[in-house]
């Protein structure tokens, strides 16, 4: 395989003779290696999911159009671009990526040196630096006017997972939903609410910007002081609602359990991280938020989160199709994890949506 990766690095345009090629990593999705060079620069170098990105060129085109909207704006402040945003590598005949001969899709991009990343954010100042890290992400390109192409459609979009809702319920496959009443409830008693949110969406009141869609603090870059670099992993990057960023994070930043913890008891919302990724969050984006935006933040946690109980107990009662599973009773255990997160959420709702407007007016003032 070594030969085989070094071959394929050697077609694009890189720096230097290559040393040395390491799997980084755990690799969910893409498969990611550190390509070690004997010049100054080493590089990021990965095969990229296509049963998952069933598009890899636009994709591809889409992150290219990021990152030159977010270098334009680093080089007009005085930034420095190889560090305060991706830099994509490209073939020696100029391509964004390289299809190998069993038809797998290959990028690179130059790798940031002296950069910091963390797992997990597990204390109110690494909440608040996340928070200013996807803020500026999306306060770049707020004036971003290029359209990007939808890679993944229907992502975030509730109208058309109840669909499949709906479908999957119908025909119930694995007969699983006669012992599921209690679970199946959780969702539909929310149904109209959240297709309430929706509609806002798909009407405009709420605007659709350049969003990540990936939200995780490992997402992002830090220097060695701890300020935000940039934010990296752009295979998602999509034109959507900002709102869809924020609660995606406040779902997996405030869990204080495992996404799929069986004692539920350890599960909560943590205020306190919510608060810090929120103030940072704000102090990005106050500028160009609309007010319905600013109206529907905290919801958006909300949102996310119950979208996910829905995707995995569609997904247990599908006979676990998509999500890779331990047991049989996995996507079942996610469910119930998440949705103790989610009634978490609605009972602290009052306080998180207080938060976000007070917080807000002070920095409008």
């Amino acid at each position: 395989m070594t030969n085989k990766l070094t071959s394929i690095a050697s077609k694009f345009s890189i720096e230097g003779n290559i040393v040395e090629i390491k799997p980084l990593g755990e690799g969910f999705i893409n498969d990611t290696y550190i390509v070690k060079t004997d010049s100054e620069s080493n590089y990021l170098f990965q095969r990229k999911n296509k049963n998952i990105f069933q598009d890899v060129p636009s994709m591809m085109d889409n992150i290219l159009k990021v990152c030159n909207h977010i270098k334009a704006k680093v080089n007009a402040n005085g930034g420095d671009v190889n560090r305060e945003a991706m830099t994509l590598t490209s073939t020696h005949e100029g391509a964004l990526y390289f299809k190998d001969e069993d038809g797998e899709y290959w990028a690179m991009c130059l790798f940031i040196k002296d950069s910091v990343s963390y797992e997990s954010a597990d204390t109110p100042e690494l909440s608040y630096a996340g928070g200013k890290g996807i803020g500026k992400f999306q306060s770049m390109l707020a004036d971003m006017k290029e359209p990007l192409v939808d890679i993944l459609p229907g992502f975030h979009n509730i109208r058309f997972r109840f669909s499949q809702w709906d479908e999957i319920l119908k025909n119930d496959p694995v007969g699983r939903k006669k012992d599921l009443s209690t679970e199946i409830a959780w969702v539909e008693d929310r149904r109209e609410e959240m297709l309430e949110f929706w509609k806002l969406v798909e009407n405009g009141t709420i605007p659709t910007r350049v969003t990540h869609n990936d939200t995780k603090i490992n997402n992002i870059l830090f220097d060695k002081k701890g300020d935000v670099l940039c934010v990296i992993d752009l295979d998602t990057v999509l034109n959507s609602t900002v709102l869809n960023d924020f609660g995606d994070a406040m779902r997996s930043y405030t869990n204080t359990g495992l996404e799929d913890d069986e004692n539920l008891d350890n599960v909560n919302m943590d205020m306190e991280i919510f608060k810090a990724y929120t103030k940072g969050y704000l102090e990005e984006t106050i500028s160009f938020l609309s007010t319905s935006e600013l109206e529907y933040l905290a919801f958006s946690a909300k949102y996310i989160t119950y979208e996910q109980v829905l995707r995995f107990l569609m997904d247990y009662i599908d006979g676990d199709k998509y999500y890779k599973v331990k047991s049989s009773e996995h996507n079942l255990i996610r469910t119930q994890a998440q949705y103790k997160l989610l009634t978490s959420m609605e009972d602290q709702f009052e306080e998180m949506t207080k938060f976000v407007e007070q917080h807000s007016k002070q920095l409008s003032l």
